[in-house]
């Protein structure tokens, strides 16, 4: 089995990157997204960064196999210490340990980057993902009731924290 590792995204994981994404979207369980996106989709996201905000791919092998994001909270200067993380695997690949490295792996990057405060937004109905990050320190905030609406259905929203 080849080695994981965890790399900035290149141009050449972008469309991997989407593919992945575009799995949770269909999904219904991890994005408010509806509409699929593409190499070029994500490319546009990188294009428009700001200095302190970063993409990762998941490689084994030559597969990308999973991406987290750190994303600044708010583009409002009070907010500059805090910042949404965000981690998405191929559904193939998860409960392999994978989503929690990407997490440790953003929560280390992210403080590197002198955030203080992390936000990660997750669908109520995600038990896994909001028992993953409590295990890597999240508290939860709070629940957004019926904040979006997705496949028929309003969506809860639960709200987690990491403060560093």
């Amino acid at each position: 089995m080849s080695e994981v590792k965890i790399i900035p995204a290149r141009p050449e994981d972008y469309r991997a990157i989407a593919e992945i994404y575009n799995e949770a979207i269909h999904k219904g369980n991890a994005s408010m997204e509806e509409a699929i996106k593409s190499e070029a989709d994500i490319a546009g996201w990188v294009s428009k960064f700001h200095a302190r905000e970063r993409l990762y791919a998941q490689v084994k092998g030559d597969d990308v196999v999973g991406w987290g994001i750190i994303k600044r909270y708010s583009d409002r200067e009070g907010y500059r210490f805090a910042c949404e993380t965000a981690v998405y695997l191929r559904q193939s690949e998860t409960r392999k340990g994978y989503g929690s490295a990407m997490k440790k792996h953003l929560i280390t990057e992210a403080r590197s980057m002198d955030y203080h405060h992390l936000v990660a937004k997750i669908f109520a109905i995600n038990e896994s993902s909001i028992q993953y990050n409590l295990q890597l320190g999240y508290t939860i905030v709070g629940t957004q009731k019926e904040i979006g609406f997705k496949n028929g259905q309003w969506m809860d929203i639960v709200i987690m924290q990491l403060v560093l």
